[in-house]
């Protein structure tokens, strides 16, 4: 996959019962992030399974080198909040994208409107590296506007910890060649 960096975009959320206005690049920069985008707050595959999963997974993913879960949604924040209430969720950072914008911007926006539910987001889930961009992503096969299927294969947190391993592995031995390299270089010198 091409090396991609996150849009720039704007997210309008709630803090302290104020609004706050917050870049993707506030949410995103700095930390590595498992970035998890749904079709909408409140629906079946996402509540009982996707995000319940990210939760009971969520020291797992984090302690193969995450510093934080997102769950991102095309709705408002005040459905956020709720949504976030009602599962009981305490670990992952829920982030409105109220507008579409960013995900329009990571090409994942689809029509829902055969489910009266609008512009949304195709289900996938990305791993950011700590300068916002792409290093993996589980994007659900088949994306398409008005979809009658919701897939969950590709999403979830076993193949998002598959991911973190192989990535952290392909580090290890690209540092182990250059120190080899090196050492080499050395000597010969």
């Amino acid at each position: 996959m091409a090396q991609m960096s996150i849009p720039q975009s704007d997210f309008y959320l709630r803090e302290g019962g104020e609004w706050a206005i917050k870049t993707s690049r506030d949410l995103f920069v700095g930390q590595r992030t498992v970035l998890v985008m749904v079709p909408g707050a409140f629906t079946p595959t996402c509540s009982n399974q996707q995000v319940p999963e990210f939760e009971a997974a969520y020291e797992e993913i984090t302690a193969n080198g995450v510093d934080q879960v997102v769950v991102l949604s095309v709705n408002d924040a005040f459905v956020m909040d709720a949504w976030k209430e009602s599962l009981g969720v305490k670990n992952l950072k829920f982030v409105a994208d109220g507008n579409g914008e960013f995900t329009l911007g990571v090409k994942a926006a689809v029509a829902k409107n055969n489910r009266g539910m609008g512009g949304r987001a195709w289900r996938l889930a990305l791993i950011l590296n700590e300068n916002g961009v792409v290093e993996w992503a589980g994007v659900e096969e088949g994306k398409r506007d008005n979809a009658s299927d919701d897939p969950y294969v590709e999403s979830t947190p076993t193949k998002v910890i598959e991911a973190l391993k192989a990535i952290k592995a392909y580090q290890e031995q690209a540092a182990a060649a250059e120190d080899a390299a090196m050492a080499e270089a050395v000597s010969a010198g």
